[in-house]
């Protein structure tokens, strides 16, 4: 018990220094690492130290919650500047990692994750972000992805017994849930993350390296067939052209009846059945379909993947730690306590009880992240794929403005040469 409380103190900033000197802790190297705000829960962080630090009596944990807002500058100082607190290991988003391994800051785990941690059962959503050519700098840790969240008592209605498990019979679906005034689905117009998981089941991509150069591609004959079967679906509903999921809050609409479906992360529920307790027992959930039955549709993979500091003090204590967070025991146990996808997909099986959870598992199976280059953060922070998705539901020439928006994405993605 005491030994416990010496570890609960230490996880303040303000006594790691002291926490060295305590009686019975001598030796001990403290490893610092920073998560991110809710990523994992205080009796999952307590459960993992207290496991870890019994098998691993040379070192002790140290983690620091960090708010998102205003993260990429405060990693960035940190991987510059080594400080007598700085983090050993980060949690980092996993489209973020080409932002931090630019300029060679990060460990090249590559050699841990063939020989120690399987990485060929990673995700791919997670596992490709984390890569700079050959070297594995982001190691996963834990996925969220969209699903379908639907209506049982409106598909019942309408004599729908099973979702739909391909694109065309999702569309036909649609079709007979969107009548009686309710909406067939609720998709907004610059939806770029539902979109982007059509286009790369049609083959295509956002944007594609040659010659070390980066090129948008959405004016691609597959990039075009994604955005078509994006109009086709967008039109049954009444879902603004020109505003993202977020304007208004989808949670918002769908809670207030007369809609069917919406494309979002399972966590969502919670929001709508807050602001509409009816729907408590009404809300079903299945993975975005995909062109064949036998396999769900791409998705965009969002989630964590763990970094190790280039300027860490102890760089094998730092990997001890990545590895005992991302392996099958914790994974598992973080995932099954957050709702989240395990980081490997042999462990999918852990979360199938989870009707949500098992729906998004099936999604990350085929996951997928935005293009792996720093310059990415460029293009979203103006994002040309909004606009060209607006002017297309809006009867534009598809064609046109996927050039126009391509070469956008052209520019933004250009080194800066400065």
């Amino acid at each position: 018990m005491r030994r416990r409380l010496l570890a609960l103190i230490c996880v303040t900033g303000s006594l790691v220094s002291a926490c060295g000197m305590l009686p019975g802790d001598h030796g001990r190297k403290t490893v610092t690492v920073w998560l991110m705000k809710d990523s994992a829960s205080k009796e999952f962080l307590d459960r993992f130290t207290e496991d870890f630090e019994r098998t691993h009596d040379d070192l002790r944990l140290d983690f620091r919650i960090q708010e998102w807002t205003g993260i990429v500058e405060k990693v960035r100082t940190a991987l510059k500047t080594r400080s007598a607190d700085g983090p050993d290991v980060i949690e980092v988003g996993n489209t973020q990692v080409p932002l931090y391994a630019d300029g060679g800051r990060l460990v090249d785990l590559t050699l841990e994750s063939m020989r120690d941690w399987d990485k060929e059962k990673w995700l791919p959503g997670l596992a490709q972000p984390g890569k700079d050519g050959n070297k594995q700098y982001g190691i996963p840790w834990y996925a969220a992805n969209r699903v379908v969240i639907y209506r049982k008592d409106l598909f019942e209605q309408a004599g729908i017994t099973s979702p739909p498990k391909t694109r065309d019979a999702w569309l036909d679906d649609t079709e007979k849930l969107d009548s009686d005034g309710n909406q067939g689905i609720y998709l907004a117009g610059q939806d770029w993350y539902t979109l982007s998981g059509f286009i790369w089941d049609e083959g295509g991509d956002l944007a594609r390296e040659k010659d070390h150069e980066w090129q948008g591609t959405l004016d691609t004959p597959a990039a075009l067939r994604g955005m078509d079967f994006y109009r086709r679906l967008q039109a049954l509903g009444r879902g603004p052209v020109d505003a993202d999921e977020q304007h208004p809050p989808q949670a918002g609409v769908f809670a207030a009846g007369k809609v069917a479906q919406i494309i979002a992360v399972p966590g969502l529920t919670q929001s709508i059945v807050q602001e509409n307790p009816r729907l408590k027992d009404k809300l079903g959930y299945f993975p975005v379909p995909g062109r064949t039955a036998g396999r769900p549709g791409t998705v965009f993979t969002g989630g964590s993947d763990l970094v190790v500091p280039q300027n860490t003090d102890d760089q094998f204590a730092a990997t001890t730690v990545v590895g005992a967070l991302t392996d099958a025991k914790w994974d598992t146990e973080l995932a099954r306590t957050m709702n989240y996808v395990p980081n490997k997909t042999t462990l999918a099986g852990a979360v199938a009880s989870e009707e949500g959870v098992a729906a998004m598992a099936a999604g990350a199976a085929h996951g997928r992240a935005t293009p792996s280059t720093p310059q990415w953060a460029d293009v979203e922070a103006d994002n040309p794929i909004k606009e060209y998705m607006t002017r297309v539901l809006g009867g534009a020439d598809p064609a046109t403005e996927a050039r126009r928006a391509s070469r956008k994405i052209t520019e933004a993605l250009a080194p800066d040469l400065g």
